[in-house]
């Protein structure tokens, strides 16, 4: 059986624009180099928003507000299965990058899901609807 993960990401709309963050090397060839809503594992105990928010700081060196949950949705991967919370978030601070190689603000037209972790490319379709 495979196992199951609890994540949340982090969804920040600038000006109209996503902030995609790209991964570098991954574990997973299937998530490597590509765009996803910074975050991580929801550990025991906490709640998608608290998790989102000790992630961001682990990963980014980013405070920010997390804001209302704006997608839920199972995906399942060659290894494991994902149950991604995509925040919608407002950033507090600026960030670092340690783990991904670049960061991209992309409009509507620029969503492509082919570019995105299979997992994070779900919500897409309702950010560019959220978008218009």
């Amino acid at each position: 059986m495979k196992r199951h993960v609890e994540v949340a990401g982090a969804l920040f709309v600038e000006n109209g624009k996503v902030l995609a963050f790209e991964r570098g090397d991954a574990k997973y060839a299937y998530v490597a180099h590509k765009f996803e809503f910074p975050g991580g594992k929801v550990e025991a105990g906490e709640t998608p928003r608290a998790a989102l928010r000790r992630e961001l700081l682990e990963e980014l060196d980013m405070t920010a507000e997390v804001c209302d949950i704006f997608d839920t949705s199972t995906y399942e991967y060659p290894d494991f299965i994902i149950t991604l919370h995509v925040c919608l978030c407002r950033r507090l601070s600026d960030y670092s990058l340690k783990e991904h190689v670049r960061v991209c603000r992309l409009g509507a037209d620029e969503l492509d899901p082919s570019e995105w972790a299979p997992a994070d490319a779900h919500a897409l379709a309702k950010i560019v609807t959220h978008l218009a």
